[in-house]
């Protein structure tokens, strides 16, 4: 805990984050669902996330290059009030008699984009307000965090948009984005290394560069979004509610979208092991493995609180993946490149569940739910082997001897 202790900025960060988070985990199960009453079309529903690809890709990556180069915290400030915007546009759409489908997508992908530019920011602040042994911890911090939001955000608003509609779980995030910037704007200005290059195509280019010629770093990225498209399957949720829930589907849709984070909270509690490993490379291909498996035999439970319980370890599984993904990320990366890191690390975890949810909803509106909970999740298992296999230099990285971790240990002793 000594990063909440130690760090002012980093517990108005870490506030900050757990009030958006509680309000947009509500937005996110407000939109499928509201899309789902619009279509009533599985294939519908997976578009949404599709197509928030692009600007989820232009934005992480144009947010990584301005975080290197800009006030970091006034990024942060300024995605925050376009998000908010965002939100109150839905909360509007809600309310007009005959919502617009074209609505959702669009204010998605504008949201998506906003969100891709301001993580960056957050993540590089982080780095710099904290030492570098505090990393671990301040992640696994993050992660505790981010899974409260991931459960009580999708459990009420399973509850609330059923219950009052979509307005009302949009007009509950257009609060917790007001909210979030009261914590933000005390937070104190991070300004960029004296020597940053101004953001710019080439500056962004070379941090592609600095990734594409470490396999540490590549291993996590590649694994990753193979376990998030194969395997992610929210999409599916509000089907599964339906179908398995019975009268009780508003209860079964919050139970379905908050059994991951339930399962990473659990996993983030128990999480001290992890500060004892050193190959944290197997320790990511290991777990995300774990998460296809856990996917894979929801596919066969034979009610809803069984899909549940496998959907809880799938979810704790893909935390300590999180977990040692963060810890190369963090131990490894010169602060001179982890805005645009930083971007790179976002599309990485984003992009594979945008797709994801594509591919879950054509699997489903192919072969049924099951059938894409299951073949999705033996896809996973199957990738990220496939992945590890290929990848000897991320299955071998060792944080004790790994050339970038000693350099940066060094770098951050000398300038202590």
């Amino acid at each position: 805990m000594s990063p909440i202790r130690e760090s002012r900025d980093f517990r108005l960060l870490l506030g900050s984050s757990l009030v958006t988070m509680f309000g947009s985990f509500i937005t996110l199960v407000a939109v499928p669902y509201q899309m789902k009453e619009l279509t009533d079309s599985p294939l519908m529903v997976g578009l949404v996330s599709v197509v928030e690809f692009v600007p989820m890709v232009v934005g992480g990556l144009w947010g990584g290059a301005i975080a290197d180069a800009m006030d970091r915290r006034k990024i942060m400030i300024y995605s925050e009030v376009g998000l908010c915007g965002a939100s109150l546009l839905l909360m509007v759409n809600a309310l007009m008699p005959e919502p617009q489908v074209w609505v959702l997508f669009v204010v998605g992908a504008l949201s998506a984009g906003l969100y891709s530019v301001r993580g960056p920011s957050e993540q590089a602040v982080i780095n710099r307000v904290l030492k570098l042994d505090q990393m671990g911890a301040a992640f696994a911090i993050q992660g505790v965090t981010r899974n409260i939001g991931g459960i009580a955000g999708p459990a009420l608003g399973g509850v609330i948009v059923v219950s009052f509609g979509p307005a009302t779980s949009y007009g509950i995030d257009v609060v917790s984005f007001l909210l979030s910037l009261l914590l933000l704007v005390r937070v104190a200005t991070v300004a960029p290394p004296e020597d940053a290059a101004p953001p710019s195509l080439g500056s962004l280019l070379d941090g592609v560069r600095y990734a594409a010629r470490r396999p540490d770093l590549m291993g996590t990225y590649l694994v990753d979004m193979a376990a998030m498209f194969f395997a992610m399957s929210n999409a599916l949720f509000p089907f599964l509610a339906e179908r398995y829930g019975g009268a009780n589907e508003q209860f079964a849709l919050g139970l379905l979208a908050a059994a991951g984070g339930i399962g990473s909270v659990l996993a983030s509690l128990t999480s001290g092991w992890t500060a004892h490993v050193h190959r944290h490379g197997l320790g990511v291909i290991v777990s995300a493995a774990l998460w296809g498996v856990g996917v894979a035999v929801a596919a066969i439970m034979p009610n809803i609180w069984l899909i549940v319980a496998c959907l809880v370890f799938a979810g704790g599984a893909d935390m300590i993946s999180g977990i040692f993904r963060g810890m190369i990320w963090n131990q490894t990366i010169p602060d001179e490149y982890r805005g645009r890191l930083a971007g790179i690390e976002l599309l990485s975890y984003s992009a594979g569940p945008m797709l994801g949810n594509g591919r879950a909803g054509l699997m489903s509106h192919l072969g049924g739910e099951r059938f894409s909970l299951g073949a999705g999740g033996l896809l996973c298992v199957g990738g990220v082997l496939v992945l590890g296999a290929l990848l000897p230099r991320f299955r071998a990285y060792d944080s004790r001897t790994d050339e970038h971790a000693v350099a940066q240990r060094a770098r951050r002793e000398a300038v202590s």
